[in-house]
């Protein structure tokens, strides 16, 4: 059955790139995956998502006239963007003895340090933008 742009079908990493992975679909044809189309998340390396021989849901993004096979992992997945949900009744069990001020110095620590995660990866993403503010010209 011959693949058309949308379909999701599920295919095999057979190779990677600093740019992104070549996967074998199921009719023995191969398709690339750009960087960009592997996770939601930002991917600085390849390999730290993807191993050979993995198997991954794709979907169909083009099919150029000579043949060649665009697709995406991170278009096959919904993007997870709901936050969990939070059992307010459950307590845990290594916080029932603290008092409040504890409960909310954890919480501050917890805050902080992910806020700090978040703007280390995007400094990280911003770092590759060359801007005409930072100097540099066309």
């Amino acid at each position: 059955m011959p693949l058309s742009v949308g379909e999701i079908v599920e295919g095999t990493v057979t190779g990677i790139t600093s740019f992104g992975a070549f996967v074998e679909l199921p009719d023995g044809k191969s398709g690339l995956v750009h960087i960009s189309e592997v996770s939601h998340e930002y991917v600085e390396k390849v390999s730290d998502y993807l191993k050979k021989d993995q198997k991954v849901k794709v979907k169909v993004l083009s099919i150029s006239n000579d043949g060649k096979i665009s697709l995406s992992i991170r278009q096959a997945k919904p993007k997870t963007s709901k936050p969990a949900d939070i059992d307010w009744h459950k307590s845990d069990e290594r916080q029932k003895n603290l008092s409040f001020e504890d409960k909310l110095n954890m919480y501050l620590k917890d805050s902080s340090e992910k806020l700090d995660q978040m703007k280390s990866r995007d400094t990280r993403k911003s770092s590759g933008v060359r801007s005409k503010k930072a100097g540099y010209s066309d």
